[in-house]
């Protein structure tokens, strides 16, 4: 691969004149945004800053064609923020364009810290290997502070591995981020201490641009493991700066909302692996949550598969994370999970798991047995 330049491959709709239109159109709108006619034929920006396409095949499935268009490594600079307007600014405006491959040379990879954990590490502050992490939602809105953390402690008991704020979960009067975050951090705490078990905490840090770090400071001084955050809230780069502020340090579970109108179109968006997989992993999320197939949202499990791949297909230097699907997930879908995921997956259950009864420390139990496929659902390894 050419190390100074990187390729995007965008499905494009219409007929070969009109597809083609549309990725010469790219090659200028995404680079210079200028007249192509008024820069000189044999001139500095035309020979590197142009953009320009390298491949243009009819799509496999007939419909429209794959056009893969290659920038100079100079157009994005070192920023994030310039990378992602490079593949998807402008044209995320204009129909008929839907950026689905992303091929980045070392030389380009090298520029993004990636994740501060990824797999490896998050198991390894969990102590749990070689099966999936178990994680739940505290919910519903509307429970105070310590009414949340009471539910953080029993399923910490239970043996839950990560125990995350729903992402609705704000600073809003009836549990505030401060009272919230301390409580339930010292109920996960208090929970290890009895146990034995290696539970985390992490609460939502999604908030303005101007509280975020000190939210996420707060957290960390406050004894939480990690950090939920919205990068379609917040921007992809606060994500990023979060992954890479030392005086946090702590793994990141990304959460997808406000993201949906860039997959849910087939002519339009972003693929489900590059938004959620590749892009997430290169913006610094440890882990990243997408709604399952099956449940409440419209995800395929073609497309669900494509995010698992994703998130650990080889990107240099740049670690794989965890898929995390949810979105009414339950005890009873389990093995279809494990069968699609295996064991490297953070499997998701969150209002469901208040479902078999009152005791929370004994459905959080039986999520754990069950997820680990040795009783009552019929779960294999």
């Amino acid at each position: 691969m050419d190390e100074k330049r990187w390729r995007v491959t965008y499905h494009l709709t219409g007929g070969a004149t009109e597809a083609r239109h549309k990725a010469e159109d790219i090659c200028i709108e995404q680079t210079v945004e200028f007249p192509a006619d008024l820069i000189p034929r044999d001139s500095y920006i035309r020979r590197e800053i142009f953009g320009r396409v390298e491949r243009f095949v009819p799509a496999p499935a007939g419909d429209g064609y794959l056009a893969t268009i290659s920038f100079s490594s100079l157009v994005a600079g070192s920023e994030l923020t310039q990378f992602i307007n490079v593949i998807f600014g402008n044209i995320s405006l204009k129909p008929g364009i839907r950026l689905v491959d992303l091929a980045l040379p070392e030389t380009m990879l090298a520029r993004f810290a990636g994740p501060r954990l990824g797999r490896d590490g998050l198991r390894d502050l969990l102590n749990a290997h070689g099966r999936p992490i178990l994680c739940t939602a505290l919910k519903p809105m509307g429970l105070s502070a310590g009414e949340l953390a009471d539910l953080a402690y029993h399923f910490a008991r239970g043996g839950v591995d990560i125990i995350k704020d729903d992402h609705g979960l704000a600073d809003q009067p009836f549990a505030p981020f401060e009272a919230r975050v301390a409580k339930c951090a010292a109920a996960v705490a208090k929970a290890n201490r009895e146990t034995g078990h290696h539970a985390i905490y992490m609460p939502n840090v999604t908030a303005p641009a101007d509280q975020l770090l000190s939210r996420a400071r707060f957290a960390r001084e406050a004894g939480a493991g990690g950090l939920l955050i919205a990068p379609g809230l917040t921007g992809f780069d606060a994500m990023r700066r979060l992954a890479e502020d030392d005086a946090v340090a702590l793994p990141i579970m990304a959460h997808p909302a406000f993201l949906g109108s860039f997959v849910t179109s087939r002519e339009n968006g972003i693929a489900h692996g590059l938004l959620f997989g590749t892009l997430m992993r290169l913006a610094g999320a440890d882990s990243s949550v997408f709604p399952n197939y099956g449940g409440r949202f419209s995800f395929s499990r073609e497309e669900c598969a494509e995010i698992a791949a994703a998130t650990a297909t080889p990107l240099a230097g740049i670690k794989p994370i965890f898929p995390a699907p949810g979105g009414g997930m339950t005890l009873e879908r389990l093995p279809d999970l494990r069968a699609l995921y295996g064991s490297e997956v953070i499997l998701l259950i969150g209002g469901a798991l208040h479902r078999p009864g009152p005791d929370l420390e004994a459905n959080a139990r039986l999520f754990c047995a069950e997820a680990r496929g040795k009783q009552g659902l019929g779960i294999r390894n």
